[in-house]
């Protein structure tokens, strides 16, 4: 029984896309201050009403499990940024004909590419404390999406993209 649900969970570890962090923040700022948050009233997240909606949700959640507070006065300003990219193709096919004798040769080659063409959302999320007018905390975002994935695995996407975000704030300095 172990072992199966061991399996199941390497499973949906392994066909769950991966999601790549980095993160950077400004030096020698005091996180413990920083308390309750909000986000800019002109934000302009890159993505469709619903997915804005979905990441937000799913970010807030994960800043009231870290203990912080959502205010109309808040110590920091949350700004989200985000954008899809195409990846090159890497799969190709090479076909190849030759010839050869004496001193005549030839040959030609043509590359295929085979498949489709993986499609990645960089989001950028930026802490700000307002007062002091300088960013403090950043993190980028790059994982893959699929814009056709069911309203219920794009849920799924934004609350791991959330709890991977978060799990470096506060960083250790």
């Amino acid at each position: 029984m172990k072992f199966l649900k061991a399996t199941i969970l390497l499973l949906l570890i392994a066909s769950c896309a991966p999601i790549h962090v980095n993160y950077d923040f400004e030096k020698g700022t005091d996180f413990s201050k920083y308390k309750t948050y909000s986000y800019y009233a002109d934000m302009k997240t890159g993505m469709g009403e619903l997915d804005t909606k979905r990441f937000l949700d799913a970010f807030d959640a994960q800043m009231a499990a870290k203990g912080f507070m959502f205010s109309e006065t808040p110590d920091f300003f949350v700004d989200i940024k985000s954008s899809e990219y195409q990846e090159a193709q890497r799969n190709n096919v090479g076909v190849g004909l030759g010839g050869g004798g004496g001193h005549v040769g030839g040959g030609i080659s043509i590359g295929l590419p085979i498949g489709q063409a993986h499609v990645n959302r960089q989001i950028t999320i930026d802490f700000v404390d307002e007062n002091k007018k300088h960013l403090f905390w950043q993190a980028v975002t790059e994982s893959s999406f699929n814009p056709n994935a069911t309203p219920e695995k794009r849920e799924q996407l934004f609350n791991a993209l959330a709890e991977k975000v978060l799990a470096a704030y506060p960083p250790k300095q």
